[in-house]
């Protein structure tokens, strides 16, 4: 893998690459373009990234999968797994807890908190702790991401004790806006915005 820095932006970009490598291509090269064209992206740009984190392309050849996988995961840090707390165990906390392909992208959720603890059920993978332990699992744990699913109106209040544990990155599903410092990076995952996206693009499908 190059040594030079990525941009934010490739950085931002290197999940859809990995996502496709493992569930579509199954010969031993891919090329730029191939990958384009699947994505959606312009072939300049996902040639320049890939050649960012993978050393291994030949033009007019493409990339060995195997290689460039390799590279990717290095990239996105998939080998040193990232402890991640979930604030707000509610049906969509406890899905998010359960699901088990966030290893596969170099992150793992270690504990989910609440103020009503009691809703962990043994069958659960992690635990359930009372808000009060936060910051001290945080801390200890040396926890830099945290996902919030609780209601809006306590969001906002969530996401301050988050950055008072040192949390730097913040992934919210509250349907709400977040105000955050400058250093903390937020994610807004609007799934209400997602569903319309969703249904606009087949509405425009069907008129073709």
């Amino acid at each position: 893998m190059p040594n030079k820095p990525l941009s934010r932006a490739t950085l931002g970009r290197l999940p859809e690459y990995i996502s496709y490598l493992r569930l579509s291509v199954e010969g031993p090269m891919v090329s730029a373009a191939t990958m384009a064209r699947a994505l959606g992206y312009g072939e300049v740009l996902v040639r320049r990234d890939l050649n960012a984190v993978c050393a291994a392309g030949r033009p007019k050849v493409g990339f060995p999968v195997e290689v460039l996988m390799a590279d990717i995961e290095e990239a996105l840090g998939v080998n040193d797994i990232a402890p991640v707390v979930v604030v707000g165990a509610g049906r969509l906390g406890r899905a998010l807890q359960q699901h088990r392909g966030f290893r596969q992208y170099g992150f793992e959720i270690v504990a989910g908190f609440d103020i009503n603890p009691h809703k962990w059920q043994p069958e659960w993978d992690h635990p359930v702790l009372p808000m009060e332990e936060l910051s001290s699992f945080c801390r200890e744990n040396e926890i830099r991401m945290g996902i919030i699913t609780v209601p809006a109106a306590a969001a906002q209040q969530v996401c301050d004790s988050l950055v008072d544990c040192g949390i730097t990155a913040i992934w919210n599903f509250a349907p709400c806006r977040l105000s955050v410092p400058e250093h903390v990076t937020l994610k807004q995952e609007d799934l209400a915005l997602s569903l319309a996206h969703l249904s606009l693009q087949a509405r425009l499908r069907e008129k073709e």
